[in-house]
């Protein structure tokens, strides 16, 4: 029988994505994407529609809603006041899960993050303990107790998925592994403080899939990390994008305390209105390892269909304007 879902986060990096997918699948009679900026593309099919989940939300709806997934957040960190990050996350879990229980929805999926674990140089699983670090980690963390509460409402038959992804790449994403690609293509990457940070990531592609797989599953509550299964330093993937690219390989290492040193006088800069991206805590958010296995994904039989290479070389096919946009 063909669904209704809710995107929630829909013109996002990874909402695109997700609406992408669920559209080729043909199983939706409607998808409804609800954000407040503009779509990464727009996919055919979808009703967008302007919602701000900051505030109550009311969408006129003609027939009940099968999914709602949530992946509407403020994630950017650093890049924000702390006060923004649970304005946002919080507030937007609570009014998402008030909307389900008006519309009589008993399947969500939550994407939250690895920040709720916080940085760590050991492997870290779904059983590891959490102790999250940033407003951003400790919003999220906040988050997925609003939604288990909606599920313990009715727990016979609400479902919860819960997911903390790495750090997620693709087309579209505009974020951390799009500026290596145009610095290294450059000749201006150079690494911070060390070559050996572990930097667990997934790309978008396998993450999306990953939902159906895990809403296939008979459990109400399910709960896992997104992340390759394989450790990828800062150097593999580096290397990986240099290889994949065509691009030299990256060798330069810039001391870390040299690197802070320029964070400071970045901040200062924008103390006085000159606004940057560099500061002593994107350094150190650079600097640290976020090693975290998806140890529940493969106990459940996910495939991942792109390693770091392949997903590299499918992202640099797709591209239009520039490798890796």
């Amino acid at each position: 029988m063909a669904q209704v879902a809710i995107v929630f986060g829909g013109a996002g990096f990874i909402g695109t994505h997700l609406l992408q997918k669920l559209s080729d699948s043909g199983n939706y009679a409607k998808l409804i994407s609800c954000d407040i900026s503009a779509p990464r593309w727009e996919v055919d099919g979808v009703d967008y529609r302007h919602i701000d989940i900051c505030q109550p939300i009311d969408i006129k709806l003609s027939e009940p809603v099968d999914e709602i997934y949530n992946l509407a957040a403020v994630h950017t960190t650093p890049g924000h006041e702390d006060w923004e990050y649970y304005w946002a996350n919080v507030l937007g879990a609570t009014h998402v899960c008030d909307f389900a229980r008006k519309a009589g929805c008993e399947t969500i999926v939550f994407t939250s993050s690895i920040a709720v674990y916080g940085p760590s140089e050991d492997p870290l699983d779904e059983n590891s303990p959490l102790q999250p670090e940033s407003a951003y980690g400790k919003s999220k963390f906040c988050a997925e107790q609003i939604h288990h509460q909606w599920q313990r409402e009715a727990p016979e038959q609400r479902k919860l998925v819960t997911v903390r992804p790495a750090v997620i790449y693709g087309r579209e994403e505009r974020g951390n592994f799009t500026r290596m690609a145009r610095m290294l293509a450059k000749k201006r990457f150079a690494f911070p403080g060390r070559t050996d940070t572990i930097k667990s990531c997934g790309y978008v592609k396998d993450l999306v899939s990953s939902f159906a797989h895990a809403l296939a599953r008979d459990e109400k509550t399910l709960t896992y990390n997104f992340a390759l299964p394989e450790r990828h330093t800062a150097k593999d993937i580096a290397d990986t994008f240099a290889e994949v690219g065509d691009y030299d390989r990256a060798t330069r290492v810039i001391p870390l305390k040299l690197m802070l040193t320029a964070g400071m006088g970045f901040e200062a800069l924008s103390a006085v209105g000159m606004r940057t991206s560099i500061n002593r805590a994107r350094v150190m958010k650079l600097n640290r390892s976020t090693n975290v296995l998806p140890r529940k994904l493969q106990e459940i039989g996910f495939e991942y269909a792109f390693p770091l290479k392949r997903s590299l070389e499918d992202w640099r096919a797709e591209s239009t304007a520039a490798d890796f946009d």
